[in-house]
């Protein structure tokens, strides 16, 4: 046998470098470098592009009872101005339900809402312009807080209630019994591209539409419904967004709907872009909520009973609250079995902004909770919170039912802790940092490993589905689009390897294309981590049919069975030839076989009864865990995150570099949301913190000094695409351990006797009063 070093290069089989599993780097990695990256506002202004301002309300609740802006129509410069009376279809862009007018039409219930419009021939006229508009107000009282919503009995959805057992009769009978609340704040998207939308007039009254969205159908069709016309007149495409994490799913409508309003009436290109302090007051955040907790658990610290009362912030309409509180409820378990519970949601109505979709979409304020009521049963004990964590995990084979009835058959969670426990030292750091604490009078440290479980599909089945088309053009490349969005995630590398790794071509043959609703309609947001497990399966199942009809032919053509066809990066084995792909393709063109198709997928075995609180709402589940580590000065309130360990589950990766970047600025922006991002409403309803001067995410400084990560790739139970698993929203649940940590370290100030009162965010305001409340309690003896 000839030795394999002696061969030719030519001889030598091909390997695919750029197929699945590769650390393929994102495909405009280098654009956002060089700054060629085109946003919509990098985009040529067409020739008499209006510019357009929104006028906002500056009253939380009230009737307008004067609005007059003929001095803003008559300034020099302005070319129209649009109020409630000139949509000439429907004045609304609710997501799922009415409520989202697009302007206030006699009555205002949030500082920010918009009034009317300003289309003008640059910004600072339209600015100007509005300022001479006459708002005169009746003040209406206003509910700025979940606790003066839910004392005033404020809902913009009828609560609801998961149960599962007898948690009111057996919270009595438990050894031990505690109960308490915690105060989680929002969070602020800061994408570092502000909302933005362009319109273009076409024939016919078309219109094209350019928007930083995560749902071009839901543009699409707001557009549509605000100019009353059908939704083939309304084109969107977007080609990548400055980010998004959520709040750009149902919130974009407004402004592209106002853009889309100033052409149709102008017949003149129009663009809307908020300023920072403008985007930060118009739009929703992450929900804030009040939960309130009532457990029973026995000398062990395994829970035998308990009853939670979540409330959340929704703003002055529903938006997508609905499903927002539902995936609250359905992760208010997090990694732990609750045999007797019940989950009762409230969906406050407040006149502050309506708050929407942030990465974990709700997810996470219930796993916060829980895991506040693991430390509390830990302190209780006197036991190491990871002791109770663990003897409360959902089990294999038992103790595996959700409270929404659910069976988990896929829990790896057990093999992740042990995994981290020993890749982390735990026990020696726990050790030593309790060691530290005792002789440390003023400096303290916290240590806390939290585990994640989070649900993979939209709660909502029908977005469960997605679309994709492909085509083979006769040199042999290939155009790929499909329903997802790119927001910086990495989206559209993933599924061009997907595409690449099913042809055997590597990813350079394969044109990545602009999201656009000419080409795949009705698409669901790019949202719930699914972006990938629903558009990569799409556009591989147009590959398949593809490849399928290119094996049939190639069968015919060279008289040998389909079996004896494999498409390899060497190029198409055929029997006992090998013809390069571009020129099968060729051939088959000439032999008119048809190289362009659809790809459809809708995600298998998932279903969710509203009424009963039943049912198998997720296709799978991925699991992470995380051991940070602070240093909190107790005399300030400041703290460092010295350290975390991250094990994350993935699946079998499809591409382990953006992974490993979705599980870094996953926790980084957990991290944030739990410890520096305060969201400050004063008395009226107005948002004081809506700028960098004043909202504080986390900078370079504030990253952990040390940071390892490992993605664990085993295949997913489920037959997703090449056995992946979602890695968009799981990451960001794993910053929830450096709060406990911060958790941790306050404890020790009262010899971890007590769980202190610590909300969310752990600013570092919050931590010195925690502190001193500790230190009080110590002088006073208790």
């Amino acid at each position: 046998m000839p030795n394999p070093a002696s061969l030719s290069p030519q001889r030598l089989p091909k390997t695919l470098k750029t197929g699945v599993k590769a650390a393929v780097k994102h495909d405009s990695a280098h654009k956002h470098v060089s700054g060629e990256a085109l946003y919509i506002d990098d985009l040529p202004e067409p020739r008499d592009l209006l510019h357009v301002y929104i006028a906002q309300s500056q009253q939380a609740h009230a009737k307008i009872t004067r609005l007059d802006v003929s001095a803003v129509q008559n300034f020099p410069g302005v070319v129209a101005v649009l109020t409630a009376t000139d949509v000439t279809g429907k004045n609304d862009v609710g997501p799922v339900l009415d409520g989202d007018p697009i302007f206030a039409d006699g009555l205002v219930e949030y500082i920010g809402q918009s009034l009317f419009a300003v289309a003008a021939k640059d910004i600072h006229t339209a600015r100007k312009a509005a300022k001479l508009a006459i708002v005169e107000y009746e003040t209406l009282p206003a509910f700025i807080t979940v606790k003066a919503a839910l004392e005033n009995q404020s809902f913009v959805l009828d609560s609801k209630t998961f149960r599962r057992g007898e948690p009111e009769a057996q919270l009595p009978q438990s050894a031990h019994r505690l109960q308490g609340e915690i105060e989680i704040g929002g969070q602020d998207h800061f994408y570092l591209e502000s909302n933005v939308a362009m319109a273009l007039p076409g024939e016919d009254c078309d219109i094209k539409v350019f928007s930083s969205t995560q749902h071009p159908s839901e543009v699409q069709h707001c557009c549509a419904r605000a100019i009353g016309i059908p939704d083939h007149a309304v084109h969107v495409e977007v080609r990548r967004m400055g980010g998004g994490f959520g709040g750009k799913e149902s919130q974009p409508a407004l402004f592209a709907s106002i853009a889309a309003l100033v052409t149709h009436h102008t017949r003149r290109p129009a663009k809307v872009r908020l300023d920072r302090d403008d985007d930060m007051t118009m739009t929703g955040k992450r929900h804030d909520y009040l939960i309130r907790y009532d457990v029973g658990f026995d000398v062990n610290g395994r829970i035998e009973a308990a009853a939670f009362e979540a409330a959340s912030r929704c703003g002055m309409s529903a938006d997508l609250s609905a499903s927002i509180n539902d995936r609250t409820m359905f992760h208010l378990d997090n990694a732990y079995y609750l045999e007797n519970v019940s989950i009762v949601s409230h969906r406050c109505k407040t006149h502050t902004v309506s708050n929407t979709a942030f990465r974990g979409f709700g997810g996470p304020q219930g796993m916060v909770a829980i895991e506040r009521v693991i430390d509390e049963i830990a302190h209780h004990l006197g036991e190491d919170p990871l002791t109770i964590r663990k003897r409360n995990y959902y089990g294999i084979d038992e103790r595996n039912v959700t409270p929404y009835h659910m069976t988990v058959t896929d829990n790896i969670i057990h093999d992740i802790t042990a995994e981290l426990e020993q890749s982390a030292d735990y026990a020696k750091r726990r050790a030593d940092i309790v060691a530290f604490n005792h002789t440390s009078p003023y400096q303290k440290k916290g240590l806390a490993l939290t585990p994640v479980k989070f649900g993979i599909s939209f709660t909502a089945t029908h977005l469960n589905q997605a679309g994709a088309l492909v085509h083979i053009y006769t040199d042999g490349s290939i155009h790929l689009n499909h329903g997802g969005t790119e927001m910086g995630q990495g989206l559209f590398t993933k599924v061009a390897q997907i595409v690449a790794e099913e042809f055997q071509v590597e990813i350079d043959r394969i044109k990545i294309t602009a999201t656009n609703t000419e080409k795949v309609p009705n698409t669901s947001p790019t949202a719930a981590s699914s972006g990938c497990d629903l558009n990569g399966k799409a556009a591989q199942n147009a590959a398949i049919t593809l490849k399928n009809r290119l094996i049939e032919f190639a069968a015919q053509q060279y008289s040998v069975a389909e079996s004896d066809i494999t498409f390899t990066p060497d190029g198409v084995h055929i029997g006992t030839q090998t013809v390069p792909f571009q020129e099968l393709v060729m051939q088959a063109y000439l032999a008119r076989i048809s190289l362009s198709t659809t790809g459809y997928y809708r995600t298998p075995k998932i279903h969710f009864d509203q009424s009963t609180g039943k049912g198998h709402p997720f296709f799978y589940f991925a699991y992470g865990a995380a051991v940070s580590e602070v240093t909190v000065d107790t005399l300030t309130g400041e703290y460092t995150v010295d350290r975390v360990d991250i094990v994350h589950d993935c699946g079998d990766t499809l591409n382990p570099s953006i992974d490993t970047g979705q599980v870094e600025g996953g926790f980084i922006q957990g991290m944030g949301w739990l410890t520096t991002e305060e969201l400050v409403y004063d008395p009226s309803g107005r948002l004081r913190t809506h700028a960098p001067s004043t909202y504080k995410i986390p900078s370079c400084g504030d990253r952990p000094q040390e940071m390892h990560i490992h993605l664990r790739c085993d295949a997913n139970r489920e037959n997703t695409v090449y056995r992946s698993k979602a890695v968009g929203e799981p990451p960001l649940m794993l910053g929830i351990s450096v709060f406990n940590a911060l958790t941790d370290a306050v404890a020790s100030v009262g010899n971890y006797q007590a769980c202190p009162k610590l909300d969310a965010p752990a600013t570092p305001e919050r931590v010195l009063l925690a502190c001193e409340a500790l230190r009080s309690l110590n002088r006073a003896g208790g």
